[in-house]
């Protein structure tokens, strides 16, 4: 494996998750965040799903942790790093600021690669010293189980290098998806985003609340989940940051009135699973309730 020392700048749902799952599968990881105790109890808290989900013991999730190193100095975080992921807020400027402060900072060997779920490489690559090798890696919340990783490059970007990163998606027992073209959203949020879009309009219009339309969506499909179910687990606040991008790039009113008020429900500290509160109540939500989609 051509990488041995991996960099994920920034922890929040996906970065402490793809921090982990890479530090577990034997590679060295330092988690960049500029709150890194933060961090840390964020990567903790996987434990549970850890075990449950893969049937870690707790020995094994620790040999995880031993390999996975937190810091806010993003020059000691990329110092020796054969690959970063960057998995930033959705947002340009942020972005812009990082890769080219990244750009200065990391050795010439660096691969880059950004985790962002609806910007494209060509957006971003114009912000880093090294086109070749830059590329995007993107993937679904809950990577130990619903494990793919998205690899979409640019028309600037090294063939061997791509290879490499499909090689590491392999390493970290990532299923990897190679795209063959530029798509905002690649594959998965190209599905998923219209699809929790028409869920939140219904919401925004009145015509529906959110359990019921969970509810709807759940008898009728047997799915296990409902739209305002995933919302919750991916986070309001990253929601909110991708459909104010929609709203930017496209100017529909229907973004902004979902942007609004998901807005009104993070700055009431309602921002979905993590916070304890979004579309439902955590840790005992309404639909634990085995009568939920018979009420």
């Amino acid at each position: 494996m051509a990488f041995q020392n991996v960099t994920i700048a920034g922890t929040g749902v996906l970065g402490s998750q793809i921090a982990y799952q890479t530090a577990l599968n034997g590679f060295n990881v330092t988690a960049y965040d500029r709150n890194p105790d933060t961090a840390k109890k964020r990567v903790s808290a996987l434990k549970a799903s850890y075990q449950n989900d893969l049937g870690l013991s707790d020995d094994e999730f620790n040999a995880g942790l031993s390999r996975l190193s937190f810091t806010a100095d993003l020059a000691e975080a990329v110092k020796n790093a054969d690959y970063v992921i960057e998995a930033l807020p959705e947002n340009l400027e942020i972005k812009e600021e990082f890769y080219k402060q990244l750009s200065k900072l990391a050795p010439a060997k660096t691969i880059f690669a950004s985790n962002s779920s609806t910007m494209v490489p060509s957006q971003l690559v114009k912000f880093v010293d090294r086109p070749a090798k830059y590329l995007h890696m993107h993937f679904a919340n809950k990577i130990w189980k619903c494990n793919v990783a998205e690899i979409m490059g640019t028309n600037e970007t090294d063939p061997a290098v791509f290879q490499e990163v499909v090689d590491f998606a392999h390493a970290i027992k990532m299923v990897p998806i190679p795209l063959h073209k530029e798509q905002p959203g690649y594959v998965l949020n190209s599905l998923l985003i219209p699809f929790v879009i028409s869920a939140m309009a219904l919401w925004v219009k009145g015509v529906a609340d959110p359990q019921t339309v969970d509810k709807d969506w759940m008898i009728s499909t047997g799915s296990p989940v409902g739209p305002f179910m995933m919302l919750d687990d991916v986070g309001l606040r990253t929601v909110w940051n991708i459909v104010t991008n929609l709203y930017e790039s496209r100017h529909q009113e229907i973004f902004k009135v979902i942007a609004d008020r998901l807005k009104e429900m993070i700055d009431a500290g309602h921002e979905g699973l993590e916070s304890g509160q979004g579309f439902y109540h955590y840790p005992n939500p309404e639909f634990a309730d085995p009568d939920f989609l018979k009420k």
